[in-house]
């Protein structure tokens, strides 16, 4: 892939600022620039109109910054320096210190807001302790969880409330929140220093390291002895993490050079070059954050902070956004997504007891698996203005004239078998549906033999089936017709494509069905 790279959009000075770290509040409005004096507010909409200050008398550095995630807690962060952590309110334009949490007996590493609960922050410590706070009630943390050796990063998953990581020289230790006696998973993971830590937006199993020893790997931590993929830099690599669109990730070296002073953007499924190459910062970059969408918009805006003592916002489009898809079919996705939310015909729903039975065998080996959220069937609630038709009405109602698909329905076994032909393919997947279905729960899809396609389509279908059914599934609406008619069509497109573009898309193919982006 040929190189790219571009200069920033945007670059503010702060030469007397003295910051070492940066935070960008959840609303996109302002960043935060942590020094010793002084705390710099940013307005981020208008950069070069002045910037507020909050002072503060400290003779340490802060080491962590970090806005509360909340849109409703927006106006409050968090700063550590040394032992302590100090929490700010910043509204109206102006900026005050609020309470202090103590508790560590040697300097903070890490903080990080809880991305479920507002009120809480975890700290990790070179004391071995990692504790978690609630801002209600400051006196001492909540939860202590203790290591043999101290943590150097700490992050919570995005995707389970209870579950976060911790990084302790190369090891990472997984931790569950209700049982904070030991770490559920512990991982290997570098045989040098993790330097950064981020979990995957999408699936709360799959995490990125970076590390001292010159590579980021990604892991499934249920499965912690081997790591799903890896990226082999000639430097040490200071952060890595995803992007918030399609399959990218950033990173940022710790440079030998000054020309390594730039953020690389990388396709996750082809890790042999990156996509894109940000250039202009004149030191190490300390930290690098992403704003908000603005409403109605499809580009991103990547802010940096350097010691160089400059602040760059770079401009993400569409066009760059791409680069990171998952293959160059994935310009599809857009066309899928318009069907999948055009309103289905009404169909009156009537009795009838047609169960259709089948006794053939789903094979023994299973290639891909997609398990609904259980927080969807947690955290929701029905929908109070009528039930959902029942399952067996939804079997009865299905168009059977789909073309080139063979559904085989059992409604006591609340599943069914989905065979699909498409030019030399076959699939066969095998569709579950929960009790709750479809209160707000929804099924899974499984492949079973014989199926002929790609790990990588696997993945891709898998991904519609997952969007189409939560779709309706929290509307409570039934989804398996839908699900079939986006299944037919995403084949048909992958098949055409693939014909077309053969030797171009090669290259793309991962040789393993363990990918470190899979939802």
């Amino acid at each position: 892939m040929a190189a790219r790279w571009s200069s920033e959009n945007v670059v503010v000075e702060f030469r007397d600022s003295q910051a070492t770290a940066m935070s960008v509040d959840c609303l996109g409005q302002h960043a935060v620039l942590s020094g010793r004096r002084f705390l710099y507010i940013v307005n981020l909409d208008a950069p070069f109109e002045g910037h507020r200050k909050i002072s503060r008398q400290s003779k340490w550095d802060i080491g962590a910054v970090q806005w509360n995630p909340h849109d409703s807690f927006s106006h409050y962060f968090a700063a550590s320096s040394n032992q302590r952590v100090d929490l700010y309110k910043w509204k109206d334009g102006s900026g005050e210190v609020g309470t202090t949490l103590q508790g560590h007996t040697r300097v903070i590493s890490d903080l990080d807001w809880a991305v479920f609960e507002p009120d809480l922050l975890v700290t990790s410590s070179v004391d071995t302790y990692i504790y978690i706070w609630d801002i209600k009630d400051t006196r001492k943390p909540t939860v202590a969880l203790s290591a043999v050796a101290g943590a150097s990063q700490v992050k919570w998953n995005k995707k389970n409330a209870n579950c976060l990581a911790t990084s302790h020289d190369g090891d990472v230790r997984i931790w569950d929140k209700r049982k904070p006696s030991t770490a559920v998973e512990y991982l290997a993971a570098h045989l040098s220093k993790i330097h950064g830590l981020d979990w995957h937006p999408d699936s709360e199993h799959i995490l990125a390291t970076s590390s001292q020893d010159n590579s980021v790997k990604f892991w499934d931590y249920r499965q912690p002895r081997k790591y799903l993929s890896i990226l082999p830099c000639q430097v040490p690599v200071w952060k890595a993490r995803y992007t918030p669109f399609s399959n990218g990730l950033v990173t940022v070296m710790v440079p030998q050079l000054r020309r390594e002073n730039s953020l690389l953007l990388w396709n996750v499924f082809d890790l042999n070059t990156p996509v894109h190459t940000f250039v202009g910062h004149d030191d190490v970059v300390l930290e690098f954050q992403w704003r908000k969408q603005k409403e109605g918009s499809k580009d991103y805006q990547l802010v940096t902070w350097s010691r160089d003592q400059t602040l760059r916002m770079w401009r993400v489009d569409s066009q760059m956004q791409r680069l990171c898809a998952h293959d160059l079919l994935d310009g599809v996705d857009e066309f899928i997504e318009g069907i999948s939310l055009l309103p289905e015909p009404e169909k009156t729903l009537h009795t009838q007891d047609a169960e259709h039975q089948h006794n053939s065998s789903h094979g023994e080996e299973e290639v891909l698996k997609e398990d609904p959220p259980s927080s969807l069937l947690e955290e929701k609630k029905s929908d109070p203005l009528g039930l959902p038709p029942t399952l067996q009405q939804e079997f009865s109602l299905i168009n059977v004239q789909i073309r080139n698909v063979n559904v085989e329905m059992d409604a006591a076994d609340r599943s069914c078998t989905v065979s699909v032909h498409c030019s030399n393919h076959r699939v066969k997947m095998l569709v579950k549906f929960p009790a709750q279905y479809p209160n707000h729960a929804a099924p899974s899809f499984q492949f079973i033999n014989p199926t002929t396609i790609t790990s990588t389509m696997k993945a891709k279908l898998l991904k519609i089936l997952k969007d189409t059914s939560l779709q309706k599934v929290k509307r409570n609406q039934s989804c398996l017709e839908p699900c079939l008619r986006q299944l037919v069509s995403c084949l048909e497109s992958f098949v055409v494509g693939s014909l077309l573009a053969t030797c171009a898309l090669g290259f793309y193919f991962l040789s393993s069905s363990l990918n470190p982006w899979a939802p």
